[in-house]
């Protein structure tokens, strides 16, 4: 009797650790591509749920030809090492996707457990046995005994992926639809028999494709190889997306190119990169940084060029009837005259196929009268003439808007200025890159050793209360406990005599970093709150010395009877990046507060900026999703040298990560920042 097998993957752990990472789409997409390459005519994939209707395992079943038993260690053991071959085919004749052997270990991109129930046929008969693997030991597979089935079985692979990751997502919304149309829309146009169903509904990139079209390139010459280069754009209907994938010479998208499209318009689309040159980088495991490589750049810029130009072909095809309507209302902004040179030409197709978009959109454009329109015209034309780019953006966001939206816009700018619009969203832009660029200076290594607690991390915090809590305002900044004692009284209206100085419990004079309070009107008294924050350089950690320090100013505080005649809260925070021994101590089991005292009207806290960082971006989290903003280092860092470069000076070095760097000091290095535009 045939024994199970149990063998080991012959990788690295981190090597496999990576694969397993990818995007659960991306995942999913090399899944189906195994069951295609096995000559598979219906893949379905699916999700098993629980008694709680959650997700409890994906399921991706095919009729293809099976995995031989003798041949399983030889598919699963050499991971990088596929029986797959660049231009072989599939015993049904179809092009192969895979070469590298990685699609079967991207299942645990979407759950721990996976298990390949397979049925194939050898010597006239129909087999069946199954192979199990799991993510907590990912080098180890594990193939059962085979055992002879009923001829009428169907051969194919189900493989059940257990224990779905957090982050997965089931399959029944249209994200899921979009992204695996786009990447088998070609492959499906190709192969009419081939059926691909996730939940139920049929993948039919035709249902939905408004119309194709194919351009040739300029070849991609390397090492004396010339590799032709085909692009092919397809246009969808009723789906809203722009990509560009690079495809293989079989015309399979292999991954997808990070350039953006700023074209007016509706047009939405996915262009696909066709050329050997893309398998050649596939081969040579250079897939992932083909953007790094000059012949693929240089492509690349072609596609987008050719992309941008068909689509202006487009739209300026669709504006000739509006144009020739307004050059006989004699509104047009232009002379009759034919544009002189290639600048005027592509000013005057610019402008036309803006304006018409405008008048599609505009309220009762079509209705005004001529010297209306003609008015709008011209400012158009000027404004385009000026700065076509931003124009442009505002034009194509504003425009392309659903009707709804733009209701919505409307009622916004009856009840508020536009201004105002942009300044609320603006704050909440510059607030998270304020926080991912102090996050940067806080923790990155470089950063982290040369910020200087006073001169610059104090500096900049006083200019942003905020982060404290919405509800404070700055009162105290450096300066001494009498001070604190004369904001105090100023605050309350108090006939508080200040005759002698705020005596400190341990020292000679205490000096407070920040002092920010809150004051909230009530029918007979003031509730006020006062937040004393100690600041500290990122590098001291916080101990018995910093505890016994903010422990002082709380003493004082309450020794002093001019600071209890009142009923007043305070408050006292010290801050760094981490906790020492004795910190850890007290704070004990209030890791979220940080409370390590607490009376009547004081309270002591241990806080870390991770901590502060979490809850300025948990309290803007509903905007920045409704915004749909995304704070990167780079601009982060920039926005942080644009507003505080007096206090930023010889925070950065060129010992620095090479990003940081270029982040904080993109202006001064103009060449680099063209380039990447």
């Amino acid at each position: 009797m045939q024994q199970a097998d149990e063998f080991q993957v012959e990788v690295q752990p981190d090597f496999i650790e990576k694969i397993t990472r990818a995007n659960p789409q991306k995942a999913l997409s090399e899944l189906i591509w195994n069951a295609l390459d096995a000559d598979a005519r219906n893949v379905h994939v699916y999700c098993e749920r629980n008694e709680l209707d959650a997700p409890s395992a994906v399921v991706v079943r095919d009729d293809g030809t099976g995995i031989p038993r003798a041949k399983v260690q030889e598919y699963f053991r050499h991971l990088g090492g596929s029986w797959k071959r660049a231009g072989a085919r599939t015993e049904g004749g179809r092009f192969l996707h895979g070469q590298e052997g990685r699609g079967r270990f991207k299942a645990f991109a979407i759950g721990d457990r996976a298990q390949w129930d397979v049925v194939y046929e050898r010597d006239g008969k129909k087999w069946r046995y199954a192979i199990a693997m799991s993510a907590a030991d990912v080098k180890r597979v594990r193939a059962t005994p085979e055992m002879e089935v009923d001829e009428a079985t169907s051969t194919g692979v189900t493989l059940t992926i257990a224990e779905p990751r957090r982050d997965f997502r089931s399959f029944d919304d249209g994200v899921w639809l979009l992204a695996l149309g786009e990447i088998f829309a070609l492959y499906l146009s190709d192969y009419a028999d081939v059926s691909i169903f996730v939940s139920g509904h049929r993948l039919d990139p035709k249902a939905v494709i408004a119309g194709r079209k194919a351009f040739s390139l300029d070849d991609i010459e390397v090492d004396g190889a010339a590799h032709p280069v085909r692009l092919e754009i397809v246009e969808w209907q009723g789906v809203s997306n722009r990509a560009l994938f690079l495809c293989n010479e079989h015309r399979f998208p292999l991954v997808q190119a990070d350039r953006r499209f700023h074209i007016g318009g509706p047009f939405q689309f996915t262009a696909y990169l066709e050329s050997s040159y893309v398998g050649a980088l596939q081969t040579q495991g250079l897939l992932e940084l083909s953007e790094m490589q000059a012949p693929m750049a240089q492509s690349l810029d072609q596609a987008v060029a050719r992309i941008k130009d068909y689509f202006r072909s487009i739209a300026a095809q669709e504006a000739r009837s509006y144009v020739a309507e307004w050059k006989a209302e004699r509104i047009y902004p232009f002379s009759d005259e034919a544009p002189s040179t290639p600048v005027e030409l592509a000013e005057r197709q610019v402008f036309d196929i803006v304006a018409v978009n405008v008048a599609r959109h505009l309220p009762d454009f079509e209705t005004a009268a001529p010297r209306s329109k003609a008015l709008h015209l011209r400012m158009l034309r000027q404004a385009i003439e000026k700065s076509p780019e931003d124009l442009q953006l505002i034009l194509t966001e504003v425009l392309n808007l659903p009707i709804r939206k733009q209701e919505e816009l409307a009622e916004l700018l009856r009840e508020g200025s536009l201004s105002s619009i942009i300044n609320a969203a603006k704050v909440v832009a510059d607030r998270l890159k304020f926080l991912a660029g102090l996050e940067a200076i806080l923790f990155d290594k470089g950063p982290k050793q040369r910020l200087k607690e006073r001169t610059q991390l104090h500096r900049i915090l006083a200019d942003n209360p905020w982060i404290f809590g919405e509800e404070f305002h700055l009162s105290v900044d450096d300066m001494s406990l009498t001070e604190v004692l004369r904001k105090h009284k100023a605050l309350l209206g108090d006939d508080i005599v200040i005759d002698a100085p705020v005596k400190h419990v341990s020292q000679t004079r205490g000096i407070v970093d920040l002092m920010l309070s809150r004051q909230i009107r009530r029918h007979r008294i003031n509730d006020l709150t006062h937040l004393v924050v100690e600041l500290k350089a990122p590098t001291v950690r916080i101990d018995r010395d910093e505890i016994s320090q903010i422990e002082g100013y709380a003493a004082s505080v309450t020794a002093d009877e001019r600071f209890r005649n009142v009923d007043v809260k305070w408050v006292f925070w010290v801050i760094s990046d981490d906790l020492g021994p004795v910190g850890r101590f007290k704070i004990g089991e209030n890791t979220s507060t940080g409370l390590i005292h607490k009376t009547a009207n004081v309270s002591i806290h241990i806080k870390t900026w991770a901590q502060v960082l979490d809850d300025n971006r948990a309290r803007m989290q509903f905007f920045r999703e409704r915004l749909e903003f995304q704070a990167d280092k780079g601009a982060a860092l920039k926005h942080l040298q644009e507003r505080y470069a007096s206090y930023l000076d010889g925070i950065f070095d060129a010992t620095d990560d090479e990003a940081t760097v270029a982040s904080a000091f993109s202006d001064s290095i103009p060449d680099a920042a063209e380039a990447q535009g």
